[in-house]
């Protein structure tokens, strides 16, 4: 045995006295075996222990459903199958060599001849292979630890994920409520008459949306148009969205000033919930069928395009504050004279907000020269063809804003243009 094996051999089984080492020494084998040689095979009842000398060697642990699984690599002065000197236990994993490795091999034959021989020798050599396998439990047990403490942590996020996917589940169902719920709110129809077509498109950014649209039938001369967007997109957005729909309703139809409407829905709304950071942008107005007069108030919305043949397209005016945040609000009324051949279109900024994937938004220009190309369409084909336009514009780029049109048009009414505005 060469001096630098001597030396490891005292390593590993310091504490033996010099009889008992020299006694080793003269049994124990030196062994070299190429890379990828199996010494020891799972399953299997061997009877060798192996202390390494030089190389490195795998343990490997093939698990029920075949996979394997590296336990460790061991090196010089390392050993393994130390347990296979006491007992019949099969060889509880694979140990496999990685490079050129040279072992001590201590046979279960060569241990009984000890024992035979010296009985002295063989007490401390157990009691030195005994502290090995106590050191091995320690080991075992560090890393069941370990591993239970990442089970009970893996456990305790695999629950924590439960949880999630049943509170998702959940708020998924009260969307679909929600949404169920709003869509009762919008009207199935819009009313028709011989001289004015309305027709209307929705379609939400989200399973639940802010936007909401009306034509109201005030009395038998007067028609409310509504088309608001409440700024969120949450089921509290559904809920405000009911409570706005419900007091343009019901205000519009005890009041034919489009501002005193408009300021009523916002006391309501602030009576309703305070302390909410939700508001509501609209256009409100009221249309007298017999002149064509409409009279209109824009908080905080977009401004609806007036079509009309041979004279293009006009952006209405307006401008006031949004309903439903600051107590003290002011709103300007204004009006147009609408004749046959107009076409007025009232939208969300869900239309010229819409953005392509290089970040181009679809626009008034857009918008403009979209009706003044297509004016003539039925007022349901346009709206339609509208619609289409802006998905095609906006392609696999993500929709952030519910997209909400509501579109007049005018068939038998000769009045002229004029646009007029006064405070409320």
């Amino acid at each position: 045995m060469s001096t630098g094996t001597t030396s490891i051999f005292k390593s590993i089984f310091r504490g033996l006295d010099e009889r008992a080492l020299d006694t080793l020494r003269e049994l124990a084998e030196v062994r070299t075996y190429p890379p990828q040689t199996i010494l020891c095979h799972q399953g299997e009842v061997e009877h060798t222990f192996y202390v390494i000398v030089d190389g490195r060697v795998a343990i490997t642990q093939v698990l029920d459903d075949g996979q394997e699984r590296l336990l460790s690599i061991q090196g010089p002065r390392e050993y393994f199958g130390e347990l296979s000197l006491l007992d019949d236990t099969p060889r509880m994993a694979n140990v496999v060599s990685i490079t050129t490795v040279t072992v001590l091999e201590i046979t279960e034959e060569v241990f009984e001849n000890v024992l035979e021989s010296s009985p002295a020798v063989a007490y401390s050599l157990m009691r030195h292979v005994v502290d090995m396998l106590r050191n091995t439990d320690q080991l075992a047990i560090a890393d069941l630890t370990t591993k239970n403490q990442e089970l009970q942590e893996a456990y305790r996020e695999l629950q924590e994920a439960q949880e999630d996917l049943i509170e998702k589940k959940r708020l998924e169902r009260e969307m679909e409520i929600a949404a169920s719920v709003q869509r009762t709110l919008l009207p199935d129809l819009l009313p028709q008459y011989p001289d004015y077509h309305l027709a209307a498109f929705l379609k939400p950014a989200r399973q639940v949306g802010g936007d909401f649209y009306d034509a109201i039938e005030l009395d038998e001369e007067h028609i409310g148009l509504v088309l608001a967007d409440v700024a969120d997109k949450s089921v509290q957005a559904a809920l405000f969205m009911a409570v706005a729909r419900t007091l343009f309703m019901v205000e519009g139809r005890r009041l034919l000033n489009p501002s005193r409407v408009a300021l009523a829905v916002h006391r309501g709304v602030i009576d309703v919930a305070p302390s909410a950071d939700i508001f509501v942008t609209a256009f409100y107005g009221v249309l007298h069928r017999p002149s064509g007069k409409l009279t209109y108030i824009t908080a905080g919305h977009e401004k609806p395009l007036l079509v009309r043949p041979g004279e293009g397209v006009q952006k209405l005016e307006g401008k006031g504050r949004f309903l439903g945040m600051i107590e003290m609000l002011e709103l300007e009324e204004y009006a147009v004279h609408l004749k046959s051949g107009d076409r007025l279109l009232i939208f969300s900024d869900g239309v010229t907000d819409a953005t392509d994937r290089l970040g181009q938004q679809y626009g008034y220009e857009r918008l403009g020269a979209f009706l003044e190309s297509n004016y003539q369409l039925k007022v349901q084909d346009l709206v339609d063809r509208l619609a289409a336009d802006v998905a095609d514009w906006r392609g696999s780029a993500p929709t952030f804003d519910d997209l909400t049109l509501l579109a007049l048009e005018v068939t038998g009414n000769n009045g002229a243009i004029s646009t007029t505005a006064r405070s409320a």
